[in-house]
């Protein structure tokens, strides 16, 4: 019989169809999705999720398990990024497909997220105010911020520091006390009102405070102690 006879073509079908019912050998319904298109579709969905102005995204995937046969995707591949309150160093991306068969895969994922944010220039005490002066601008991975961070000084005007910081700390809000027009140990004037008449006098104040706040201030001239509420930066009004 000649080679290409329709014999010889049957007994080579019926030759595959053994060896892919035993197992030996078969061919797959589907191509395979290539491993790094996956790993591109979870790097590019993180990349849109955290691309604000001011950010600077660097993103890294692992590799994926080789064992793993994925069938090619007939449409875009669906990668969805965890919502979080605060940006992760890192987390797990799942990307799916829907077409021609369904099925879905996790994608670990390494995120860097760099901003700008106050990092102070010198060694800080407790109750200092901060100007430009005592911090600089440097970009950091805020992934790694886990007290946060402060951008600007208009977000900590009239603020002071709760506790000491090193030179070269990130400024964190935490930080950070309350706005006080009167720290402990300022001089201060303390206005005392009868009806219309006024009196005032140089005081020490012996608390800290906004404005409203209560403490007590000694007179410089008679050492009294007297109950006063901050009414202006420096100023205080004593209370009968």
């Amino acid at each position: 019989m000649k080679q290409g006879a329709p014999g010889s073509r049957l007994q080579h079908t019926t030759m595959w169809c053994v060896l892919a019912w035993a197992g030996i050998c078969a061919t797959p319904a589907w191509a395979a999705q290539p491993p790094d298109a996956i790993r591109a579709a979870a790097e590019q969905a993180v990349r849109e999720h955290y691309a604000m102005p001011g950010n600077r995204v660097v993103v890294h995937t692992e590799a994926l398990d080789m064992r793993l046969k994925l069938d090619d995707c007939a449409q875009p591949l669906i990668a969805t990024v965890p919502d979080r309150a605060t940006p992760p160093s890192h987390m797990s991306v799942q990307v799916q497909c829907t077409q021609p068969r369904h099925w879905s895969v996790r994608v670990p994922v390494k995120l860097e997220l760099f901003r700008t944010v106050l990092v102070t220039s010198h060694a800080l005490q407790r109750g200092d105010g901060l100007s430009l002066a005592d911090v600089r601008p440097e970009e950091r991975d805020i992934t790694r911020l886990g007290y946060g961070y402060v951008e600007n000084l208009q977000q900590v005007a009239g603020r002071t520091l709760s506790r000491a910081l090193p030179k070269d700390t990130v400024l964190s809000p935490g930080a950070l006390g309350g706005r006080r027009m009167v720290r402990a140990g300022d001089h201060v004037q303390v206005v005392a009102r009868l009806g219309s008449i006024e009196v005032r006098a140089d005081g020490v104040a012996l608390g800290s405070g906004d404005n409203g706040a209560r403490l007590r201030v000694r007179n410089e001239n008679s050492g009294k102690i007297v109950d006063a509420m901050v009414s202006a930066p420096g100023v205080v009004t004593a209370l009968p």
